[in-house]
């Protein structure tokens, strides 16, 4: 097993023979990665990455409320055992963190049927840092309606519903934010603190003490002192953590006993490239009185503490590559555009699964290749196609990279290598978004002239084909566009990733409707008519037309 996303593979079956298991990455995109391929190739394992703030040291802003409240419950999940695997990137595992006390003290639950002091609810949620607002919207925030109690706890995917009667909880439920109606049951909710640190009077106090102790020179001309004082929390007093408590927390304190070490790829250097940069940082920021800076040391761990905590657990060392020897590139230039899939599906010894990014991926992928006599079966997931007996299979997951099991006699080939010359597109949590992603066109072989397409700002037209135009630094390639009315545009093949295929019900192309190009223009401008209005009537381009040569029209080839 050696190179793409293998070692998410191998770090499933390892989870299974030995856990709970850390899994130390050397930066966060490989985290990222591990966490969505490991829960992909083994759903019954609970797998949680920390993240990081994302924000830069010493950093006058602070991190998003999402990200707070899922580091917490993420920490919460360490301390208490729940979870299979945990994945740290380095930057965030030489972070230090909250006392596992703080979280512990903060932290309560309630439960449908228990009796509840409303006054005291009230206080718990203001000593744990939460909101009281007008209509709870994200994480950290709760309202007080009478007998109704809005509550969105840190670490919770959706906000709760708690209905009183008299003193008792009658019910607890689930609603949405957008439209506040009520969704589902549950029985009881788990509420953490909504800050990494105290804003109650105990913690600004010590945070006050701790401050004058530690910088020289009257605190009271600090904003940041003065805010705290306050009871503000001001943007980046994160990296004045240290100084609400008497003593700080690594990672290896949240972690229970047994927990195995899986260090991924070149940690070491990845650690020293970053407190390299953290002292440069810190040397650039130091001289601002108003703001003055702990130590690099206060808020990280140095280097050869991070190695020295790591003999306490068992290790492994996960050397990773993300080369593959899988050449499996679709040609757009040939006849027969998957000559070398079918050339490596027709040699290999074994069982082959090609992984679309998405569900509408995968229609697409499937589409396109029956119509070049290539038909994998379709399958779910992993789990599935490892049960079958499917020779070629497709399926949809969030695997990266492809490699080949040699013991298993199996090939997993991803959209990474039947198009590598696109960039794949980063999963957002927006859905419009990831409905947008699922119906790109990766590449001119997977439509046909004559097909309806969906310009991401002009929306739908018919593509008629290749043409070749000379803008004055020599030929280029653009799609052909025909929009209603004859109206034309031509789309540079290297801004592919704004056309999408047209998934409308429509049976017959002829009777697709096509969009107005004023009226697409309209929509997409509307407020900067002077601008609109300063180009061509009917013939449009995203790049302007020459007029010494006549555009040339190219068949595509993979058409056929």
């Amino acid at each position: 097993m050696k190179g793409g996303s293998s070692d998410a593979l191998w770090l499933a079956g390892e989870a299974g023979r030995r856990r709970p298991l850390l899994v130390l990455a050397a930066s966060a995109q490989d985290a990222e990665r591990l966490r969505e391929e490991i829960a992909w190739f083994a759903p019954k394992l609970r797998v949680h990455r920390l993240p990081d703030w994302e924000i830069l040291p010493y950093d006058q802003f602070s991190p998003h409320p999402d990200l707070v409240s899922e580091r917490l419950a993420t920490l919460w999940q360490f301390a208490a055992g729940a979870f299979d695997v945990g994945i740290v990137p380095v930057a965030t595992a030489l972070q230090r963190l909250p006392p596992r006390s703080y979280l512990a003290g903060r932290t309560f639950e309630l439960r449908a049927k228990a009796r509840l002091d409303l006054g005291q609810l009230r206080a718990q949620l203001v000593l744990a840092g939460y909101s009281h607002v007008q209509q709870v919207m994200s994480p950290g925030e709760f309202c007080v309606r009478g007998g109704l109690i809005d509550l969105f706890p840190t670490g919770a995917a959706v906000p709760y519903r708690i209905d009183l009667l008299d003193e008792e909880i009658e019910s607890i439920r689930t609603f949405d934010v957008d439209t506040q109606r009520s969704i589902y049951p549950v029985s009881e909710v788990r509420t953490l603190p909504a800050r990494e640190f105290p804003l109650d009077e105990e913690g600004r106090a010590h945070f006050r003490e701790s401050f004058r102790e530690r910088f020289e020179g009257d605190p009271t001309r600090s904003r940041v002192y003065k805010d705290v004082t306050n009871g503000l929390a001001p943007a980046g007093v994160e990296c004045y953590l240290p100084l609400f408590f008497d003593g700080t927390a690594t990672l290896f304190d949240y972690l229970p006993p047994g927990t195995a070490l899986v260090v991924h790829g070149d940690v070491a250097v990845a650690a020293e490239s970053f407190w390299k940069d953290l002292k440069s940082r810190h040397e650039l920021l130091r001289g601002d009185r108003d703001r003055p800076l702990l130590e690099p040391s206060e808020l990280y761990m140095p280097v050869e503490d991070l190695f020295v905590a790591m003999k306490d657990h068992e290790r492994s060392d996960l050397r990773h590559s993300a080369e593959t020897a899988l050449v499996v590139e679709v040609d757009r230039r040939s006849v027969e555009p998957l000559n070398a899939l079918k050339a490596f599906a027709d040699s290999f010894a074994g069982r082959v699964l090609i992984v679309a990014e998405s569900l509408g991926r995968r229609e697409t992928l499937s589409q396109f290749l029956g119509e070049h006599d290539f038909h994998p079966a379709l399958v779910d997931d992993w789990g599935r196609f490892l049960e079958s007996a499917h020779p070629l299979a497709l399926v949809h997951g969030p695997v990266a990279l492809g490699f080949v099991l040699r013991d298993e006699a199996i090939a997993v080939i991803t959209e990474a290598e039947l198009y590598p010359g696109q960039v794949r597109q980063s999963r957002r949590r927006d859905a419009r978004a990831r409905s947008s992603a699922e119906g790109m066109v990766r590449d001119l072989a997977e439509v046909k002239p004559g097909d309806p397409v969906v310009h991401s700002q002009h929306g739908i037209g018919r593509y008629l084909g290749l043409v070749t135009l000379d803008l004055g630094e020599g030929e280029m390639e653009f799609l052909h566009l025909e929009y209603e009315g004859g109206d034309k545009l031509y789309v540079p093949v290297s801004q592919l990733h704004v056309i999408s295929r047209y998934t409308g019900a429509t049976p017959a192309r002829c009777a697709t409707p096509l969009r107005s190009f004023s009226t697409s223009t309209r929509s997409a401008s509307r407020g900067k008519a002077s601008r609109s209005r300063s180009r061509c009537r009917n013939t449009k381009a995203s790049l302007p037309l020459s007029r010494s040569r006549k555009p040339r029209t190219r068949r595509a080839r993979s058409s056929r």
